[in-house]
């Protein structure tokens, strides 16, 4: 029930009826995710660790299906699995005795969401798993319900009130579906070493694929890279800055190595009537960070954060081989 004396804010005055309703939404679900939580330090844990074991054993794909509320928690679960190396689809429990059982082989795992575990249009998908012994998960709050009866593996998740004031609408009860569903999927993960690497694989779009391309992906090579000798006067190393308009100047050693880098924050520190005249040696800063062409970018952009500053040469074998800007970055989409 909506509190009696209306919270506060210590800029705004009252909280809005709307946020103290998304409050209580937000602290019922919460509820609902802890009681899941502590079932899985009990007797759900072991249930749990079988069903990641009997995926993971599995020759074929893993099959979620569901219906209403539990059918869309089952399709982004299949979409989870599929993007974290676990191969799954969707099928759709009231399409399935309509020809979608074709899609299911007897090397499949069946994943069956269902809240009350009474759903009618389960019983195809019940039966198809018993003729064809594919083993099925069912994902239940109710281990006594047919669907629960019928499954080799019961995932019983805690009762828990609806956010719903009516407690009717699914939402506690989805929220904990698709945590669930989470679990096993990262679960999966860490058991097969899945790397970040073969996540790039499944993702190649968006900005999620662009951060998991690659520094050489980015960087400026060749003439593109500014970039003195040692010895070089400033001014030399002012106008090759301007020139390549990064904001600063590699300085490399005789074998091409990385000396140092001078950048529009050391002209700064650095200013004085003689400036132009000395050499890079003793304005540079020596050491600076570098990467190699083979790190991923969200690597590359925990770097920057980290260092907190906008540019990174990139080395290969001691050499300087490229420039990464923070602003070629942002234009990709990547920071």
């Amino acid at each position: 029930m909506p509190s009696s004396k209306p919270l506060m804010t210590p800029s705004s005055g009252p909280i809005p009826d709307s946020v103290e309703s998304a409050l209580r939404t937000l602290e019922t679900e919460s509820g609902g995710i802890n009681a899941l939580a502590a079932a899985l330090r009990g007797p759900l844990g072991a249930t749990f660790a079988r069903a990641v074991d009997l995926i993971r054993n599995a020759k074929g794909r893993v099959i979620v299906t569901g219906l209403g509320k539990s059918g869309h928690m089952a399709r982004k679960i299949a979409a989870t699995l599929a993007s974290t190396g676990t191969p799954a689809f969707f099928v759709h429990a009231a399409e399935a005795g309509h020809g979608d059982l074709g899609m299911i082989t007897p090397d499949d795992v069946i994943m069956a969401l269902s809240w009350s575990g009474e759903q009618p249009e389960m019983k195809t998908l019940v039966n198809y798993s018993a003729r064809f012994a594919i083993p099925m998960i069912a994902v239940t709050s109710n281990a006594a319900s047919s669907l629960g009866q019928a499954a080799d593996i019961v995932l019983e998740l805690p009762k828990a009130r609806e956010a719903c004031p009516h407690n009717l609408a699914p939402t506690t009860s989805t929220m904990m579906q698709v945590a669930i569903g989470d679990a096993i999927a990262i679960a999966l993960l860490e058991g097969r070493g899945f790397t970040a690497l073969e996540f790039a694989h499944f993702h190649p779009g968006g900005k999620l694929g662009a951060m998991l391309k690659f520094v050489r992906d980015y960087m400026r090579t060749g003439a593109e890279i500014p970039v003195k000798p040692l010895g070089t006067k400033m001014s030399d190393a002012v106008m090759e800055m301007s020139a390549k308009g990064l904001g600063c100047v590699c300085i490399v050693d005789d074998s091409g190595g990385v000396a140092g880098i001078i950048t529009d924050g050391d002209l700064r520190r650095h200013m004085r009537p003689d400036l132009l005249t000395v050499s890079v040696d003793d304005i540079m800063t020596k050491q600076p960070k570098t990467v190699p062409p083979s790190m991923l970018a969200t690597e590359m952009i925990e770097v920057l954060n980290t260092s907190k500053i906008t540019t990174l040469i990139v080395t290969e074998a001691d050499k300087v081989v490229g420039i990464v800007h923070l602003h070629d970055l942002l234009r990709a989409g990547v920071a």
